[in-house]
């Protein structure tokens, strides 16, 4: 495939409007995403930044209020009242060859130590981990603002497991 003249004022055109990269390929014809891609990056053509226009800013404003609405009940509030929860079901420590697929296989200690089990609490459907250890392995994508401290995140696991 060569890139002909064509072609060329095809892609810097079709790239200016904003269209993808796949997009540009299939109305060109005959060239991959990825050529279309290495073509823009050597005819060093601008990185496409997307700006809201003015019929969108009362959407954008909207997102930005349900946003910080949702924001308020952050990860490290979930988790806590996870924690208050008065039926929340013991530890029941278990070795590799007791686990099935509805036991949480949250590893307990490490691999190497004579105490290393499983938690072996009952599982939530279609994960591997019970409700405690699900919210300590798993982040909702886009919620990297809301860090849980290391340091605290184990004395609620700590007292809660002592509770039970």
């Amino acid at each position: 495939m060569s890139w002909t003249e064509e072609k060329v004022n095809k892609l810097k055109e079709l790239w200016g409007k904003g269209n993808t990269a796949s997009q540009i390929a299939e109305i060109i014809g005959g060239i991959s995403r990825n050529a279309v891609i290495g073509k823009a990056h050597r005819l060093n053509l601008s990185a496409k930044i997307k700006t809201r226009t003015a019929t969108s800013n009362q959407s954008f404003e909207n997102t930005v209020s349900d946003k910080s609405v949702k924001n308020r009940r952050g990860r490290k509030s979930k988790f806590k009242s996870l924690i208050i929860e008065k039926d929340f079901e013991p530890e029941n420590p278990k070795q590799l060859e007791e686990l099935d697929e509805n036991s949480c296989k949250w590893p307990i200690g490490h691999p190497n130590e004579k105490s290393f089990y499983f938690c072996g609490r009952t599982s939530l459907k279609d994960f591997s981990y019970c409700k405690l250890h699900l919210l300590y392995a798993y982040q909702p994508k886009g919620k990297k603002e809301d860090v849980v401290e290391k340091d605290d995140v184990p004395e609620f696991i700590e007292k809660k497991i002592k509770s039970a």
